[in-house]
């Protein structure tokens, strides 16, 4: 595990006790800082990304890093022939994310990448009704990813800054929406997106809201605030029928999912899932993919797609116009 904030610490108490991945070294920017939870999980701290490289009982790397240092450390672990899984976004331009991908793939190696929201269930859902043509005709898709847990962090942290965090709480958040829109929807045409600052310090902003159009005609919405109590919607519409996921509480939280349709008749279904953790279903999928046991179900369109969307949000909001993907 290569970054030990939050959501690193996090990842590790996700697999803890899993049969198909096992955390057996941590690393971090400031190691001195994490030898509590070294201690805690009983898992060796080394001193910096070279020492995992270099460790032959390391097979592979967990990304939970600044994005910007995602290409540079993804090609090291490309040369040491270490499987990778890169927490989202892979990188922050086009050019960026396909330097990656031709090295990962021309090593036969599989990307690994932290969209877990893919894996709730009523993400998954969804995701059948679309893919098996139960909407009927693709009109629309509209999404809120939004929380609190910015407030805490200083405003020079790297989650605010402008060179690693662009366009507010696109980078934490909304890219998850927009991965979940491409995999539904296909490919988007073109951006429009503006952002403000409300009440954090944070440079980029603490709102954000995007309108897309899709290749296939179709539009979305994504919004997403990082300064007010949890809220999750997803929405897609089609001529059919609509169907809304809904969250009682952030994903790392596993709480209970919703999901309500309705159909011509007008009348609306819903139901309720039970907890789940889409952080270690995504890791675990990884792992199987990486021992043959099984597909990942990212594509390397998908991968690259996500990260041109976010490209072209970042330039919107400097711009304040359309922008091609």
């Amino acid at each position: 595990m290569v970054g030990l904030g939050w959501w690193g610490r996090h990842m590790v108490n996700s697999v803890e006790n899993s049969e198909k991945i096992k955390i057996v070294r941590l690393t971090a920017r400031r190691p001195d800082r994490h030898m509590d939870f070294s201690k805690e999980k009983e898992i060796p701290i080394v001193d910096d990304y070279n020492a995992l490289l270099q460790d032959p009982e390391v097979d592979a790397v967990i990304l939970c890093t600044p994005h910007s240092q995602h290409e540079a450390q993804v090609l090291a672990a490309v040369e040491h022939g270490k499987q990778i899984f890169c927490e989202k976004p892979l990188s922050l331009s086009k050019k960026s994310i396909e330097k990656m991908l031709a090295a990962t793939n021309a090593a036969g190696l599989i990307m690994g990448v932290g969209h877990e929201r893919r894996y709730e269930s009523t993400f998954e859902a969804i995701a059948e009704m679309v893919a098996v043509g139960q909407l009927g005709t693709q009109m629309h898709v509209e999404a809120n990813f939004s929380h609190s847990i910015f407030t805490t962090i200083e405003a020079d942290n790297w989650r605010g800054s402008q060179a690693e965090a662009p366009a507010a709480g696109m980078t934490g958040m909304g890219v998850h929406l927009t991965d979940l829109f491409i995999s539904m929807f296909g490919p988007v045409e073109a951006v429009v997106a503006q952002s403000a600052r409300r009440v954090l310090a944070l440079p980029t902003g603490d709102v954000v809201t995007v309108k897309l159009r899709f290749k296939s005609g179709a539009t979305g919405f994504v919004g997403a605030i990082s300064a007010t109590p949890y809220y999750g919607r997803f929405t897609v519409f089609g001529n059919e029928m609509w169907a809304e996921a809904r969250d009682d509480a952030h994903p790392q939280e596993g709480g209970l999912t919703h999901l309500i349709t309705c159909g011509k008749d007008g009348v609306q279904h819903s139901q309720t899932f039970d907890k789940k953790d889409p952080v270690r279903a995504n890791l675990e999928e990884w792992a199987d993919a990486v021992e043959g046991r099984g597909d990942y179900r990212f594509t390397d369109t998908q991968r690259i797609g996500n990260v041109a969307v976010l490209e072209a949000i970042a330039k919107s909001v400097s711009n304040g116009n359309w922008v091609d993907v």
